[in-house]
């Protein structure tokens, strides 16, 4: 959403809610708890979306197509939908991983079974990265993946695992950034096979770490505990969502937001509260973090 504001474009729409949508700016395949490869655990009888990224490549396979099909019709279809053109134009941004190392995680492997499933993960984005090139897309923005170790989720869950002088869950936060070293080597083959393609490796790790190693110098606090929560000494539970009520001695708890959010860095003990989002946009949009050192507003522009 800020990316969008940012370019002056409104809110990407969701693929899925396509009555009437107006796709002519883009369009969003990304749905809750996605991973890129097929996970174990599904939605909704388990915790993560079908939706992983071959299904999101298969959407776009679609939406292309039969975003071209239906504009032909004209009138109202040629209004809501994007021209061919549009396509090798787009911006092509990616921001997954990090629920494959959770899913793993809290599926009971051990920390060096995750860290061993991570060539076969990025191996598996990078396929889906040459498919979408090969249907004629040039410019990608691609984010690598967050300190999960300093998530709510995972210091609750893994209570006894090493803490880092910032309370991290240090093993964690060490996979996050191996899955991290092989993206981006994955990235510098990319731009050896797709050499029309301009490729931008983003650290979002980084900037993300800065928030739990720095709060107060951005005018951050609590970094560790989820806003809007119950339980515990990070006010997260994996049975109690943001948003339910809950019965406590008797007595009926909605679990609702702290009463700050503006100062907080996570909302639900897994994502980020806008103001976090926002502050890592801001940090990233300009370049300082990115591979080549381009802005965003350059990314569509090969180096």
């Amino acid at each position: 959403m800020v990316t969008a504001k940012s370019l002056g474009l409104p809110y990407l729409s969701a693929y899925l809610d396509s009555l009437g949508t107006n796709f002519t700016h883009g369009a969003n395949f990304a749905t809750y708890a996605s991973t890129i490869r097929l996970p174990t655990s599904i939605i909704p009888a388990g915790t993560y979306s079908p939706i992983y990224l071959d299904v999101e490549y298969s959407e776009f396979v679609q939406f292309k197509f039969r975003s071209q099909v239906l504009r032909k019709k004209g009138g109202i279809y040629a209004y809501l939908l994007p021209k061919g053109y549009y396509f090798p134009k787009a911006l092509y941004t990616f921001d997954i991983g990090q629920n494959d190392l959770a899913e793993g995680f809290l599926g009971n492997m051990t920390i060096e079974e995750v860290s061993a499933s991570i060539p076969d993960i990025v191996n598996n984005f990078s396929i889906n990265v040459k498919n979408i090139y090969n249907l004629g897309a040039r410019s990608f923005w691609i984010h690598n993946t967050g300190p999960i170790g300093c998530l709510p989720l995972i210091l609750a869950t893994f209570l006894s695992a090493q803490r880092d002088s910032y309370g991290c869950a240090k093993p964690y936060n060490d996979v996050a950034q191996y899955f991290n070293h092989k993206l981006k080597e994955a990235i510098v083959q990319l731009r050896k096979d797709l050499p029309l393609a301009a490729i931008t490796y983003v650290d979002i790790y980084s900037v993300k770490y800065s928030l739990y190693s720095k709060p107060k110098e951005y005018g951050f606090e609590l970094p560790l505990i989820a806003c809007c929560g119950y339980g515990g000494i990070y006010n997260y539970s994996s049975s109690i969502d943001c948003g339910t009520t809950i019965t406590v001695d008797g007595s009926q708890i909605f679990v609702g937001s702290c009463e700050r959010p503006s100062v907080r860095v996570n909302w639900d003990g897994i994502h980020y509260t806008e103001a976090a989002n926002k502050f890592v946009f801001n940090k990233i949009s300009n370049g300082a973090f990115s591979d080549p050192p381009i802005p965003l507003k350059m990314a569509c522009h090969k180096i």
